[in-house]
Formats: structure tokens, C-alpha cells, sequence
């Protein structure tokens, strides 16, 4: 493998195409509406995607219909093994590399505007002819999307009374040739406190908007609390996984920084009081997919962000994800994983082996836990950790605890553990009428009228672990230590 270091986007499709059967390229023309999604659903979409999908390379189209001389990347994190490789470990032990970077924070700087890669061309709203629906190559995922959206948009913010800065990932739609609507869901992220805080004064909320940057920042962009609470610039823990701050530049039109090296930066303020329709200009009632596989429905009202400038990069590289492709998974799954290890390690130290936030759940609705019990007294212990990640991400449904025998990573394993270590009147646990996510269309009453409001349903444990008193009846069979590399020299 070639020994490229990773500081932004550039540099980590380049240390992709070093590496056999991670990027793919293409200079054949595509027409971002739609068709682009449509192509990387088969090449390496993976996740909840429609099938048929798998997961597989990274892709870079060269040619895109509409916008001369741009360039999308799409699937950089679709692959749990493709992030190990961007961060420099192993992909079983990402979580703890997670964990550790939240608890050693490096703070990001700032950097001269001349030094800014970012900002090598600048239009501004008030030229004449501006419209960042040609200046941005946003796709839309599917014929039935609101329009074009900016799905892997760094959204840096201040909190207007202390000053302290958070950056997330939102659903963002190019509305008009100057404003994008923002989906805030309502207590899950900081910018949506940062703006109910700058409405409240009637005033707007400037937000810069960074596109294309070091995967190191996306991932860490997408820790929660109560790992990351008010006042954790998450930018932190990013600077942390490189081992060097984040570098920061103040934007030219508004009061706020961004990412430094990014392709692109809209800058921009949300403005107070005003909201919009988020499919008024398709009608087709939908947003986009979203991480569960289906197609989130179009919000009635939405705040805007009034856009005040567009910097990019030389020959700027949009990147983009499908809403329920592996990628997502990878970005949100892989903090909420390092969270929950953590919180159990606190709690019952040694116990818990590992965490993986699995496909099947888009990263958020699923978790398995891999739970060793030592003596008599941790029996009981392995829900106990199924309920503390409960009780801190409502988001989660399932969590399927299994012993330390069973891959987490395989779920052909651990759907042989449920089959053979899982009694359904014994082992599963319900707990129902709390806090889920609205996402998942069985959370509300049209599913089942015992069901309160959208959001709020049923959590279960599914309990595969072995009684420790019986450990013994439960030994898998051993077979003899045998390196393959002996026989199949060019296969190991």
C-alpha cells in the first residue's frame, strides 16, 4: 500500500486508488438527477439500499451532465474496511479508535485567509448570474427526491450566547438559485439549539457549510451526546484521529469559520422566522431515502438558509452519499458505537469486548453487543449494558447481546447464536411506549393503534448470550490452528 497521509479529500482518494478494489473512476457523462444513485446502487452502495446492491469500491464520476469540469465522489466511507484504511486501523477496532479520540481532543485553528485552499475562488451572491443550483453538482437520489441535495455537508455553527461551535451533518435541499432548506430534527443536534437560540432574538444564525473534506472530520461530525455535550466542538475529536488540529478560515461574508481545506463552502445564515415547503418545487410529497431504506416524507416547513457566498477549491471534488447506502452507516454507526463502549466500560469495566452498530439498522436502529461473563454475579449484567445504550441513544430499537465466541462483525453468526442460545418466551425483553425515531414507519399509530404518537414504540434485548452456569453445554467445537498460507500461498 502506498504511504499517502490523509488531510483531506484529495488525499484520501488518492490513497484509495493505492489500494486494489477501493476506488473505481468513470469519464463516462452522468446526469446528476438520479441516474448518478442509480449507477453507485450497484457498484457499492450496500447498506439498507434497495437491492440488488453490495458493498464495493468508492466511485468518482469525471463527467457530470450540466456542470462542466465537475467532478462527484460518492461511497469514500461505504465500507467498514475502506474506513479503517482512511484512519489507520483495523475495522473491528474503529469504535475504540473513536472512543479514545473523544477523551484526547486536539482544538482546531484558525488560518490565514490566503492559506485557505478553500477559498481560491469565490462567487458572491450579489454577482449577477449567481444560482448555486449550477454551482454546486448536487444530486438527488432517486426521480422522487425534492430536489437536489447536499448529503455530506460539514455545518459549522456558533452558539449565539457563548460562542461555542459545533459541527453536523443535515439534510440540506437546493431550494432556489440562493436558499437551502435545513431539516433540524427537533433535540438531536446542537445547530438546531444554536438557531432556536438566534430566533428568539429575532436575529439570523450564520452557518458555513463544508463539502468535501477529511473523512476523519465526517465521522467525528457525528457523535452525539451525551458523548459529545453542548459546548463539544466534535471538530475536536477529529483533530484527535489525525493527531493535528482541524484547520479552520474565517468566511468573507459572514461571522463564522470553516473547513479550510474543503472543496466547497456555502456561506450562508439561517434566517429567523421563515420557513419553507421542502418539496415546492417537485410536489411529490417526499424528501429523500433515508438510512432505513425508504423515503423520508417532504417536511411542510423547514427554516432557510440565505445563501451569501460559494467558495471552492481549484477544479473542486463535490461529494455526496445515498441516504441509506453503507456510508451512513459507517458515519453514524461507528461513533454510537465508541459511545456505548464507553459508557459500559465506565459502568461494569472488562465486560463488554465490543460494539457494532449493524447494516441492517442504518447505524442507529440496531446494536451488538459482545458481552463476556467471567463469574455468576455478571449474569444479568449483559442487560444491564443493553439498557444504559438504551438510555442514552433513543434512536436505538434492538440491541442482540451475544457471547465472546460470536463475531459481532458476521451476522450469520450471530443469527446462529440467536437460533441456538435465544428463547423468545425467556431471552427477549421488551420495553415498550418510549422514545424511538419517527424514520421507521412501524413507530406510529398507523401501525398499531396502541402506539401513541410517531416516534414513540417499542425497544427490545434480544438476550443471546449462554446462562454462565452453562457455559460448558455450549462450547463450540475447536478445530485444529492451521496456517492456510502453507497450502494457498497467493489466496492468504
Amino acid at each position: 500500500m502506498k504511504k499517502v497521509e490523509v488531510e483531506d479529500l484529495r488525499s484520501a482518494l488518492e490513497l484509495l486508488r493505492s489500494i486494489p478494489g477501493q476506488l473505481v473512476e468513470t469519464d463516462v457523462e452522468v446526469d446528476p438527477n438520479a441516474e448518478l444513485s442509480g449507477v453507485y446502487r450497484h457498484v457499492g452502495a450496500g447498506g439498507t439500499v434497495m437491492r440488488p446492491t453490495q458493498e464495493g469500491p468508492a466511485m468518482v464520476f469525471n463527467s457530470i451532465k450540466g456542470h462542466e469540469g465537475a467532478k462527484i465522489a460518492i461511497g469514500v466511507l461505504s465500507s467498514r474496511k475502506r474506513v479503517g484504511y482512511l484512519l489507520g486501523t483495523e475495522p473491528e477496532k474503529l469504535g475504540f479508535l473513536l472512543k479514545d479520540s473523544v477523551s484526547h481532543p486536539i482544538k482546531p485553528i484558525v488560518i490565514e485567509n490566503s492559506k485557505a485552499k478553500c477559498q481560491e475562488i469565490v462567487h458572491y451572491a450579489d454577482e449577477e448570474g449567481f444560482d448555486i443550483r449550477r454551482l454546486i453538482p448536487a444530486p438527488t437520489n432517486t426521480q422522487d427526491d425534492a430536489g437536489p441535495y447536499i448529503t455530506l455537508g460539514m455545518c459549522y455553527a456558533s452558539n449565539p450566547e457563548t460562542g461555542d461551535s459545533d459541527v453536523t451533518i443535515h439534510r440540506m435541499c437546493l431550494q432556489s438559485k440562493d436558499e437551502i432548506s435545513i431539516f433540524l430534527q427537533p433535540g438531536a443536534r446542537h445547530i438546531g439549539y444554536f438557531r432556536e437560540l438566534a430566533e428568539k432574538e429575532g436575529r439570523p444564525l450564520p452557518i458555513s457549510i463544508s463539502i468535501g473534506v477529511d473523512p476523519a472530520i465526517e465521522i467525528a461530525s457525528c457523535f452525539e451526546p451525551p458523548t459529545t455535550p453542548l459546548g463539544y466542538d466534535e471538530l475536536q475529536a477529529a483533530g484527535a484521529l489525525r493527531n493535528k488540529p482541524v484547520e479552520l478560515v474565517q468566511c468573507l461574508t459572514i461571522d463564522e469559520r470553516a473547513i479550510a481545506n474543503a472543496e466547497y463552502i456555502i456561506e450562508g445564515e439561517i434566517l429567523p422566522y421563515v420557513r419553507v415547503r421542502e418539496d415546492q418545487n417537485s410536489g411529490t410529497g417526499k424528501a429523500m431515502p433515508e438510512f432505513p431504506g425508504y423515503c423520508g416524507p417532504a417536511n411542510p416547513k423547514l427554516p432557510v438558509i440565505k445563501v451569501k457566498a460559494v467558495t471552492t477549491r481549484r477544479d473542486p471534488i463535490m461529494q455526496t452519499c445515498i441516504g441509506p447506502s453503507e456510508e451512513h452507516v459507517s458515519m453514524a454507526g461507528i461513533p454510537t458505537e465508541a459511545s456505548i463502549l464507553s459508557m459500559v466500560e465506565k459502568a461494569m469495566p472488562g465486560k463488554c469486548l465490543n460494539v457494532y452498530n449493524a447494516s441492517f439498522g442504518g447505524g442507529k436502529y440496531v446494536t451488538i453487543m459482545q458481552f463476556k461473563k467471567t463469574m455468576p454475579s455478571d449474569e444479568g449484567r449483559q442487560r444491564q449494558a443493553a439498557l444504559l445504550a438504551f438510555s442514552s441513544f433513543a434512536e436505538l430499537k434492538h440491541v442482540i447481546l451475544v457471547d465472546e465466541d460470536v463475531d459481532i462483525f458476521d451476522i450469520n453468526d450471530v443469527m446462529w447464536a440467536m437460533t441456538t442460545r435465544f428463547q423468545a418466551d425467556v431471552d427477549l425483553i421488551t420495553i415498550p411506549g418510549v422514545q424511538c425515531h419517527p424514520l421507521d414507519p412501524s413507530n406510529g399509530p398507523e401501525y398499531h393503534p396502541d402506539i401513541r404518537t410517531r416516534g414513540v414504540a417499542c425497544k427490545a434485548i434480544f438476550d443471546c448470550t449462554v446462562p454462565f452456569e452453562q457455559k460448558d453445554r455450549f462450547e463450540r467445537a475447536k478445530f485444529m490452528e492451521a496456517d492456510p498460507k502453507h497450502w494457498l500461498p497467493d489466496m492468504f
